[in-house]
């Protein structure tokens, strides 16, 4: 899995760098064909706005492109957020498919013999 971190009004520290890598390893594992993430952690520099930290996440797989943004006091609460976010998307993508996999509907009535 390739990851790309982009700033934008925050610098990208290693302890950002790692509790990034960690906490987006999960989506990772849910689906293992996902080759790159894209994620932009932005600093909110307005007060009204609802969080004072922004991140967004773009996931590519095969040919399926999956995107999640976040907002929390801090990059952990809006990562976590994101995480929750693409998890859902994800699997529920991933479920869509094995039943398309496994062919015809389970709601079919069978005929009476």
């Amino acid at each position: 899995m390739d990851l790309a971190l982009k700033g934008r009004g925050v610098r990208i520290t290693d302890q950002i760098r790692k509790t990034t890598e960690h906490k987006l390893a999960k989506i990772a594992r849910v689906d293992p064909r996902i080759r790159r993430l894209d994620v932009e952690i932005i600093g909110e520099r307005n007060p009204r706005m609802g969080g004072s930290h922004r991140v967004e996440v773009t996931c590519r797989s095969g040919r399926h492109v999956f995107r999640a943004e976040g907002a929390g006091p801090g990059i952990e609460a809006a990562l976590d957020q994101v995480v929750e976010h693409l998890e859902r998307q994800v699997t529920s993508y991933r479920g869509k498919l094995r039943d398309r996999r496994q062919g015809g509907s389970s709601g079919r009535i069978q005929p009476a013999d």
